[in-house]
């Protein structure tokens, strides 16, 4: 029964997760919050990690009730996300594996949610919508790899509301894309914004620009309410992404979606993912926030898996990177 410990540290969140088995023993982990209207540089970020990276892994030791010698692996994300926090959370693993004398693995951020999300939803074959802050692609699998049947071509979904909620001033605490959630449940009018779906790929950058231009001006004339912004915003947003999942479920002739990804907390996108789902005769799968938003148990999770199928990341090639496409990973544990 291997155990594996995670690490995951790739933007905000800084965070252990031990995984013996499909079984969670632990799962800690931080977020860097910072005020209303910024985001979070890399630098600063890097800084929160390594303040507090050695409490949360005694944290998670301690959750599961084991010591150093019942970690069989250890996992860690090799990208993609921020250069500074993905190399700080890299050389603590290393550190780690080389102290506790044990084999490491370098996994895929984008693949760790998709891994995750199966285990803890019991889904199959899922067409795979991912919609994160820095990520947005709609996933399927064939043959070893996660195939990207279409994605964003310019910011990600969740990119685009946090750069929203600054515009307004909305706090990133617990994040700004749950502040804009509750804002929009109270929204009554529907601003139009622009809608832009380009075969299976869509962009977000035009909508943004667009509601940043107008945004103040259409408040200080009274012509809706911040709310009714965040709810025109998270509704033509979300349409455009369950068009794309819905034109791959089609193709691929799915009976299953999964929503991963920390926008996949969004009780509405989950909403009218279902409803598309149902119309379709399929079923959609998802998560809460304790497996949506990055995770150390998610990284456990995909190591757990490599480790099982033989892989393991020698140390001359423990190296991060930014750019890591989820259909470069070779997914040598599924048939």
């Amino acid at each position: 029964m291997p155990v594996v410990i995670g690490f995951e540290g790739s933007a905000n969140k800084i965070g252990v997760g031990i995984v013996r088995d499909g079984e969670v023993l632990s799962n800690p982990r931080r977020t860097y919050v910072t005020p209303p209207g910024q985001g979070f540089l890399p630098g600063d970020t890097a800084r929160h990690h390594r303040s507090c990276v050695l409490a949360v892994l005694q944290e998670a030791l301690s959750e599961a009730g084991l010591k150093p010698s019942d970690i069989d692996a250890v996992a860690f994300t090799k990208g993609p996300g921020m250069g500074a926090p993905l190399v700080t959370v890299a050389v603590v693993a290393r550190t780690v594996a080389q102290l506790w004398g044990k084999p490491l693995l370098g996994v895929n951020h984008c693949v760790g949610h998709i891994e995750m999300g199966r285990l803890v939803t019991g889904a199959q074959n899922p067409t795979v919508l991912y919609v994160s802050g820095g990520n947005t692609q709609v996933i399927a699998y064939s043959e070893h790899r996660y195939r990207i049947f279409g994605e964003t071509i310019d910011i990600a979904v969740g990119n685009c509301l946090d750069r929203f909620a600054r515009v307004l001033k909305i706090l990133n605490d617990p994040s700004p894309g749950y502040n804009i959630e509750q804002m929009a449940k109270k929204g009554q009018k529907l601003v139009e914004l622009p809608y832009t779906v380009k075969g299976m790929d869509v962009s977000f950058s035009g909508i943004l620009s667009h509601i940043e231009d107008v945004a103040h001006r259409m408040l200080a004339a009274g012509e809706c309410s911040a709310e009714d912004l965040c709810f025109s915003l998270q509704e033509t947003l979300f349409a455009m992404l369950v068009e794309i999942t819905e034109r791959a479920m089609a193709h691929t002739g799915s009976r299953e979606a999964l929503i991963v990804g920390g926008v996949g907390c969004n009780e509405r996108l989950q909403e009218m993912m279902a409803i598309m789902c149902r119309e379709r005769g399929a079923k959609l799968f998802a998560t809460d926030e304790r497996f949506c938003i990055d995770n150390g148990a998610m990284i456990a999770q995909a190591g757990w898996e490599m480790f099982q199928s033989g892989q393991i990341t020698p140390l001359e090639d423990s190296w991060i990177t930014q750019r890591y496409r989820t259909d470069e990973v070779e997914v040598t544990w599924r048939d």
